[in-house]
């Protein structure tokens, strides 16, 4: 038998000679340059696989950044419409008011006889679908824009 002591059943020979030996060493040989090769290619692959990640995480921040700069413009225009929504809302309260007291004072004015005589005025918010002014035809040519 080899003096060489080796872990692998392959490494044994059934001949003591020489080119038994010779064959062992040839695939112990082989196997390490195959797994050499079988580690750079995964060294290679996990190399890839981490360039692939870190694009991808530049990406997700670039995309990131875009959607928090438009959470950050929609956030401004939902403060700007709701604080026109208070002040409209505060202004409906004062109209609504006003209108109540307008009733009362006409109420009272109907009771003790007086003639009142309230022309009416056009409303465009009452009718939507009808202009508030005549439609005007709009002159336009091709070469306009």
């Amino acid at each position: 038998m080899s003096s060489r002591r080796s872990s692998s059943p392959d490494s044994h020979t059934d001949s003591g000679s020489a080119g038994g030996g010779f064959a062992a060493d040839e695939r112990k040989r082989k196997r390490m340059l195959s797994n050499r090769e079988s580690a750079r290619r995964s060294r290679a692959r996990k190399q890839q696989r981490l360039e692939e990640l870190v694009a991808e995480v530049a990406r997700l921040q670039a995309e990131n950044a875009q959607v928090q700069t438009r959470i950050a413009a929609f956030d401004r225009e939902f403060s700007k419409v709701d604080g026109e929504n208070a002040v409209l809302r505060a202004r409906h309260g004062e109209l609504a008011g006003r209108l109540e007291s307008l009733g009362g004072v006409l109420e009272v004015l109907q009771m003790a006889g007086a003639p009142v005589d309230i022309p009416e005025i056009p409303d465009p918010l009452l009718r939507p679908w009808q202009p508030p002014f005549p439609m005007q035809p709009i002159a336009a040519d091709a070469f306009q824009f």
